[in-house]
């Protein structure tokens, strides 16, 4: 084996391109699947999933679910969500819908961005992306969350309305080109804050 190889897993969020055509085609490290009765997070510190909390409702993500690498909820995301008084200052959340069942967390996989969920917690804006597997036989062709049944968002909407013991505020849910400019907004936000 070669002593070039690397030796180090890369950290998920900050050792991991943000996608093949950021920010209509992103990567997406995997946290959560609809099998999980746990939410896990990853650990900003070592990137590994910790486990955050079970599952406070009897509802489990209806979606593969986890964060866009190189990004952050900073202060240009704050300035797209009326009302929020600053970015959770986390990775940007993403909801990926697909017909195959990925059951395995800790997984890469890209994803064609429709539309976004603006969520306010405590305050803080905390879009959840919604985006298609690229490649999926029933959804690849999906360009905009107005293409996907009502029953699909409304399942993601009540998810996030749930999975808190605490109140969060959701707002209307938005297509491609405003998710489009979340994502680039957070890759900005990203690049002050980490990036020289």
């Amino acid at each position: 084996m070669s002593k070039n190889y690397l030796k180090w897993r890369p950290h998920p969020w900050h050792g991991l391109d943000t996608g093949p055509n950021p920010p209509s085609l992103v990567s997406v490290f995997v946290e959560i699947t609809p099998f999980n009765h746990i939410k896990y997070e990853v650990d900003k510190h070592s990137g590994f999933l910790k486990v955050d909390r079970p599952q406070l409702s009897s509802s489990r993500p209806p979606s593969i679910y986890g964060f866009i690498p190189k990004t952050l909820a900073g202060p240009k995301v704050c300035n797209l969500m009326e009302g929020a008084s600053k970015g959770d200052d986390d990775p940007l959340d993403i909801c990926v819908v697909s017909t195959h069942s990925i059951s395995q967390c800790q997984v890469l996989l890209s994803a064609r961005v429709v539309g976004g969920i603006p969520m306010l917690d405590e305050g803080e804006a905390d879009d959840k992306i919604i985006a298609v597997l690229q490649g999926d036989g029933v959804w690849g062709d999906v360009s905009d969350v107005s293409q996907l049944p009502n029953s699909v968002v409304d399942q993601l909407v009540h998810y996030f309305e749930t999975y808190k013991a605490k109140p969060v505020s959701l707002g209307k849910v938005y297509g491609h080109e405003h998710a489009e400019k979340v994502i680039a907004a957070s890759m900005d936000d990203y690049a002050a804050e980490y990036e020289e």
